[in-house]
């Protein structure tokens, strides 16, 4: 087993739940930890009770959210239990209702808190689900998800300790800081003196955490570096995490064997990602047709109703080997079960009324046997 991985796929690794998990990981450290330190410039947590492995991205890109939270209040909550459970000592026990007036006292001042709306409720309930789920929390007496049913329900929990290695720690000071760009900036701005080890750390992280590496230019620092190591970079991907390193004109991406792989992947034995196989294979069609032009860097520009009608023409030849689901799915939200997937995968990008199609979508398509329809 890749303990590199293991690290990867999970948030943390707590000992008292993964016990066997925890010592293997443990064990290996000495094997992979030069490549976390020099190549990725990850920092590794351990401690008697954890391991984690700090996984910060080269970029943000949307798909890197808590995949269980649905709103922006979701995180702004998370982020006042976390400073809530700051205060409390490891295994100290405390009340729901404790909870949220402190949450009520600390977000008053940038939204409007009221615990009779439904889905504030559950907003809530989501983020002590979440905590639950990794340990952060331990309920004592009562459900986290009663509250979300009915507010004035009393639950008693237990504060584990874990919650002080979620959060990142900055060397400086982030209170001014507005939106994502701006960690970017600062991290670019500490980095000049050291610009070789950034540009080293953005490329890995890039390859390791994301579906593919794209650059606009042939000037671009990191893809001339990529493309100066590769055979360095192919051997340091592959001895840790398996795979290989595909470099193209404007792309690059870790590719994975069949059989050997890990967290989320494309394709794989689900109908979403196979209808995205057929809309990549439509969309080699159209380009080979010259309907659609591919540009200079590899990408080509479309305009979001032509990639709708591209989309729902492909749903319409190829209904019949699809499942219910998605052949009944009203237009709307296959369109928009299908971009955010293809978003997701870094297959396009979507600016307003204009639709990109990376050269991602091009890397692999699907299509259904000759004889498809007569059986």
């Amino acid at each position: 087993m890749n303990e590199v991985r293991t690290l990867l796929e999970k948030v943390w690794i707590c000992k008292d739940t993964e016990k066997e998990t925890y010592y293997r990981v443990k064990r290996d450290i000495p094997n992979f930890q030069k490549f976390l330190r020099e190549q990725m410039g990850w920092k590794l947590i351990h401690t008697e009770n954890l391991l984690k492995l700090e996984k910060i991205p080269a970029h943000a890109e949307a798909f890197m959210g808590i995949e269980e939270f649905t709103e922006i209040r979701d995180y702004c909550i998370f982020c006042v239990v976390l400073m809530y459970l700051e205060d409390k000592e490891e295994e100290e026990q405390f009340l729901l209702s404790e909870l949220i007036d402190y949450v009520e006292t600390q977000l008053k001042a940038y939204m409007t808190i009221d615990w009779t709306s439904f889905t504030q409720r559950k907003s809530l309930v989501r983020v002590l689900q979440y905590m639950e789920k990794l340990q952060m929390l331990r309920v004592y007496e009562g459900r986290s998800e009663a509250f979300g049913a009915e507010a004035g329900q009393e639950v008693l929990y237990e504060n584990t300790g874990y919650s002080k290695y979620f959060a990142t720690s900055f060397p400086t000071d982030i209170s001014q800081y507005e939106s994502w760009e701006d960690f970017e900036a600062a991290d670019f701005e500490e980095v000049q003196e050291n610009r070789g080890a950034a540009r080293i750390h953005r490329v890995y992280r890039q390859l390791v955490t994301c579906p593919a590496m794209y650059w606009g230019k042939n000037s671009d620092p990191d893809a001339l570096y990529l493309k100066n190591e590769r055979q360095w970079v192919a051997k340091y991907l592959r001895e840790n995490l398996g795979g290989n390193l595909d470099i193209y004109k404007n792309a690059a991406c870790l590719t994975l064997e069949e059989g050997d792989v890990y967290g989320s992947v494309h394709p794989r034995d689900a109908m979403l990602p196979e209808a995205v196989l057929l809309v990549c294979a439509e969309i080699q069609k159209e380009l080979k047709k010259r309907k659609l032009q591919k540009q200079e860097n590899e990408c080509i520009y479309i305009e979001k109703n032509k990639f709708i009608k591209l989309l729902l023409a492909c749903r319409k030849k190829w209904s019949e080997g699809w499942s219910k689901e998605f052949r009944e799915m009203e237009e709307k939200k296959l369109c928009e079960t299908v971009i955010q997937y293809m978003k997701n995968w870094m297959m396009i990008r979507v600016e307003g009324e204009q639709v990109t199609i990376l050269p991602g979508a091009g890397r692999m398509t699907g299509f259904y046997p000759e004889d498809f329809k007569i059986k």
